[in-house]
């Protein structure tokens, strides 16, 4: 528990703080499933939208500190990879 003012305000942001870091990390790790999924069916359309959307929500997921910065660049170099090789297929 709380001792001062400040403290249990502290707390509150830190429990509203988790909660929005929460909701951005699992949307972009549902996202990175769809990606792969798209990859697994080949579906090359399908593909390159869902890894497009996958970089703006990495992007904006590191802009705002809820990830590192290489990790989003780590993760869009990789599925764009990945996206070209099956577009050269």
């Amino acid at each position: 528990m709380a001792n001062t003012p400040s403290a249990a305000k502290s707390a509150r942001q830190t429990v509203t703080r988790t909660l929005q870091n929460k909701r951005v990390l699992t949307g972009l790790k549902s996202h990175v499933r769809k990606v792969r999924a798209a990859f697994a069916a080949k579906d090359k359309a399908l593909a390159a939208a869902e890894v497009k959307t996958l970089a703006s929500l990495a992007d904006k997921a590191a802009k705002t500190g809820r990830i590192h910065k290489n990790k989003a660049n780590r993760q869009k170099s990789r599925l764009n990879r990945q996206l070209s090789r099956l577009q050269a297929a």
